[in-house]
């Protein structure tokens, strides 16, 4: 039998019975459910992580390499996981902040500011194959920058940590999302909107890794920092903050299924956003009214409450504000929506919002773990529209 030919799944199966290990010791070498191997095994769920990746083989006894055999899957995917190696290597570029500084000479400061205002671009555009290809280098050059003259450089590499973690939480390596969200706030520390702005990517890598109660109060702290005293005379990129922060609070809140905390966070975010309006992204936050609204309907998914969730999709997505925002918010929105249709029993309008998802900003479905998952459910559905059947065979997740 040639395995190099088989999916993914089925190829850790294979060479799990190799190694003559039933499925239960696997999934305890793992720390993992019998359930969840089975499911990796038939195809059920998708193997994206790097690190997962890394355990299989390690108890598997082969190369990572070997569970990528070709055909596996797509090239895209592929290309993502060395992507997400080469950002930890240069998150790994401890000489940077070492070496004498005549040694590399640094980047302008204007070339290298530039280059974060095309990364954050790039990443509200969804272009993740793109951003992962330029990070390491601007990772590498942001990190001399600062050693080379740690008050210029601080504001450029906070912005490149930040950006980075927020893609990295995109694909779903939280914990390496985590350390750069960390980096960035030990370096922003005494400058408070900046400190603010980290704090948001941090809120999003902690809620990824599952430190929900966390992830509230630091957000919370993180917020009433920032906020104004007076909110009406309060500068919008504060105001953005602070509500920004909020609605990362509320989010970890619905994780720990405390329905009143989400609602008082919210309406207080909402509160601010009034004051800030739609249509603008202060501090990359693409903070406003319709945003907060759109925070609702990932609260409510969490929270089990599908049919509020897909009430606040509809009415929301019908405003201007909803054209406003960035590409990868909306698509990101619209995964959140399937996953409320899904809930509602209805797998036709989920299906249908992840076409428009990947009508939107394609890598959003392509290139994220969660969103393929979410499309592999909708496509085992009998009634989904066979546009998702399509789509799902495209990329290899039936």
């Amino acid at each position: 039998m040639n395995s190099d030919l088989l999916p993914i799944g089925r190829r850790v199966a294979y060479w799990r019975g190799r190694r003559k290990l039933s499925q239960q010791v696997f999934a305890d070498r793992l720390g993992k459910s019998k359930s969840w191997v089975d499911k990796v095994e038939r195809g059920v769920r998708s193997l994206d992580r790097v690190s997962t990746l890394q355990n299989i083989a390690a108890v598997l006894r082969i190369d990572p390499v070997v569970l990528l055999g070709q055909g596996s899957r797509p090239a895209d995917v592929t290309e993502r996981i060395a992507g997400v190696e080469r950002i930890r290597a240069a998150l790994a570029m401890y000489e940077a902040n070492v070496e004498r500084p005549a040694h590399h000479a640094a980047a302008p400061a204007a070339r290298l500011m530039a280059g974060v205002g095309h990364a954050w671009t790039t990443y509200q555009h969804a272009r993740y194959p793109q951003l992962i290809a330029m990070l390491p280098e601007l990772l590498v050059g942001a990190q001399r920058a600062h050693a080379h003259d740690p008050v210029a450089g601080r504001t450029a590499l906070v912005e490149v940590y930040r950006v980075t973690a927020s893609l990295l939480v995109k694909l779903d390596e939280a914990d390496l999302g985590w350390l750069a969200a960390d980096r960035a706030m030990a370096l922003a520390s005494g400058e408070r909107a900046l400190v603010a702005a980290a704090a948001v990517q941090l809120g999003q890598a902690l809620r990824a890794t599952g430190r929900v109660r966390l992830t509230t109060s630091a957000m919370l702290a993180a917020a009433y920092r920032i906020a104004p005293p007076d909110p009406d005379a309060g500068p919008p990129p504060h105001l953005s903050l602070c509500g920004a922060l909020l609605v990362q609070a509320a989010l970890a809140a619905a994780g720990a299924a405390d329905d009143r905390t989400v609602a008082d966070l919210l309406d207080e975010a909402a509160d601010l956003a009034a004051r800030v309006g739609d249509g603008h992204d202060h501090h990359r936050t693409a903070f406003g009214p319709t945003a907060v609204d759109l925070a609702r309907v990932a609260a409510a998914v969490d929270l089990g409450e599908a049919q509020g969730a897909v009430a606040w999709h509809e009415t929301t997505t019908r405003r201007d504000g909803w054209r406003w925002l960035p590409l990868e918010h909306r698509a990101a929105h619209l995964i959140d929506a399937a996953r409320a249709y899904l809930q509602a029993d209805d797998p036709v309008n989920a299906g249908r919002v992840l076409v428009e998802a990947d009508r939107t900003a394609p890598a959003e479905i392509r290139q994220r773990p969660a969103a393929r998952e979410v499309l592999a459910q909708v496509a085992r559905d009998p009634a989904a529209p066979a546009t998702v059947a399509k789509l799902a065979i495209a990329l290899g997740v039936t």
